[in-house]
């Protein structure tokens, strides 16, 4: 890995506020070169020579380069930055790295190139069929149309101390844990006897604080694992707003809330599942990503519910100590009502790029985000950049499994993508939510029985999504 690397990156610099303004390389073109304006993150602006050079090797023409502008590492201030970029009219940037949890609502009212119309169809064609499905719908239009290329993906997994669970009996290794998801179930028996031998402090550390990441990806994907929904089957992720169905008061969204307070309650919640232990401290309910990731790497917990970037440096950590699993899952897929829960699942997160459709160099700024897609520059991705690329068609590749660290893990990675869950992203996302943290979170923390504070957050929906 280089050292300008994505982890190092947010280690040693974190949050920039809200924009860090038109920085970066700023050198100007060479005579006859188009320069297309990307704009990205620090880790883009100080590979940008790299990049330029990857890109070249993906088949970009030599007459055409970018440079990166830096805007801020907090996704909704980027996000409201372009709204203000695009509603002005702007030429540039001429490529917009979009969070893939709100994509969307730039392609609906219609922000960003269409690139099924400005792409020839085998380029298209190759972008949905190489990358996991659920990427490839966080930049689509609802007929299915690409409007972005998948830069880079986040997959949840859970991360644990493979030595402290063998030391206790388990055999994750002989039971293929990597592989082969356990149910929840098991799982809380096999930290609660591992925290209980080890004597760590804690069992099991995972985000559940009332915020974005407890609605879009935590509660997200545990909701899944049981078969529930927050508007139905996958179909109805996206829309339309109003009439889909909401489903947030249905047995296995009722059944996930108990489990959650059953791992931080114990069976002394009144609404605990039975066979289900203890596992996590009543901290799960202030934490967020940070906080987690603190106590496992301070040798604190028996297991995290994490991101890429923190299973890099859990390796580095503790190295053949550490082990990888697909998150559990609550019933398998073919109990499940609707269609893609049950089973596995991960909260899809991410960036992909867009092309400014006021861009003077459109043309150009397609052929670099073509180039994007090409395996050699996912291959440069990954092991240059730190990124974990949504290409499953490059990941299945041996040059991917060679790549130190990344893998040894990176079968485990490749069913977290093929499980991935998106956020409902659409116009009333934001409200609802906000809705659906506080009402989760509450319940979590024993202010309402699961049933009751289902049914209210349903009315809250139904009013929302009649909003507009």
């Amino acid at each position: 890995m280089t050292q300008s690397t994505r982890r190092q990156f947010i280690r040693t610099v974190g949050a920039t506020g809200a924009f860090s303004g038109l920085t970066g390389f700023t050198a100007s073109a060479r005579q006859g070169t188009t320069t297309i304006q990307w704009a990205g993150n620090q880790v883009d602006n100080q590979n940008v020579g790299q990049i330029n050079q990857a890109l070249q090797e993906a088949g970009l023409p030599n007459d055409i380069e970018i440079e990166i502008i830096v805007t801020s590492e907090v996704s909704e201030d980027v996000q409201q930055q372009y709204r203000q970029w695009l509603s002005a009219g702007r030429s540039q940037p001429d490529i917009l790295r979009m969070d893939s949890g709100w994509t969307i609502p730039f392609i609906a009212r219609n922000e960003i190139l269409n690139l099924n119309q400005a792409m020839s169809q085998d380029a298209v064609n190759r972008i949905k069929q190489d990358n996991f499905t659920a990427s490839v719908n966080s930049a689509s239009a609802p007929n299915g149309d690409l409007y972005a290329v998948p830069y880079f993906t986040d997959l949840p997994t859970i991360q644990y101390r493979k030595d402290w669970v063998t030391d206790a009996g388990f055999d994750p290794e002989g039971e293929n844990w990597a592989t082969e998801p356990i149910s929840w179930q098991r799982f809380s028996e096999v930290i609660a006897q591992t925290q209980n031998q080890s004597n760590a402090q804690y069992g099991y550390a995972w985000q559940g604080s009332n915020y974005e990441g407890l609605s879009c990806c935590t509660f997200n994907e545990l909701m899944t694992t049981w078969g529930g929904a927050y508007f139905g089957g996958r179909e109805n992720l996206f829309g339309p707003v109003g009439e889909r169905p909401i489903t947030v008061n249905e047995q296995p969204v009722i059944q996930a809330l108990r489990m959650g307070r059953t791992l931080i309650h114990g069976q002394g919640d009144q609404s605990s599942l039975e066979g289900y232990q203890q596992t996590s401290p009543q901290a799960t309910l202030q934490w967020t990503e940070g906080p987690v990731q603190s106590a496992f790497m301070n040798g604190n917990a028996v297991a995290m519910r994490w991101w890429p970037s923190g299973l890099y440096d859990a390796a580095q950590e503790y190295g053949d100590q550490l082990g990888v699993m697909p998150i559990p899952y609550g019933v398998q897929p073919n109990e499940a009502e609707y269609e893609g829960t049950g089973g596995t699942a991960a909260a899809l997160g991410g960036w992909n790029l867009a092309v400014n459709p006021n861009s003077q160099n459109q043309q150009a700024a397609v052929q670099v985000v073509e180039a994007v897609s090409q395996p050699s520059f996912r291959n440069f991705e990954f092991t240059s950049l730190g990124y974990l690329p949504s290409d499953a068609s490059y990941l299945e590749s041996n040059r991917a499994q060679q790549v130190d660290i990344w893998g040894d893990y990176i079968d485990t990675l490749r069913i977290a993508g093929e499980s991935a869950i998106p956020r409902p992203v659409t116009v009333v996302w934001p409200d609802e939510s906000a809705a659906i943290a506080e009402s989760v979170n509450g319940t979590l923390a024993q202010q309402q029985a699961p049933q009751q504070a289902m049914s209210s957050l349903n009315s809250t929906l139904q009013d929302i999504e009649g909003s507009v």
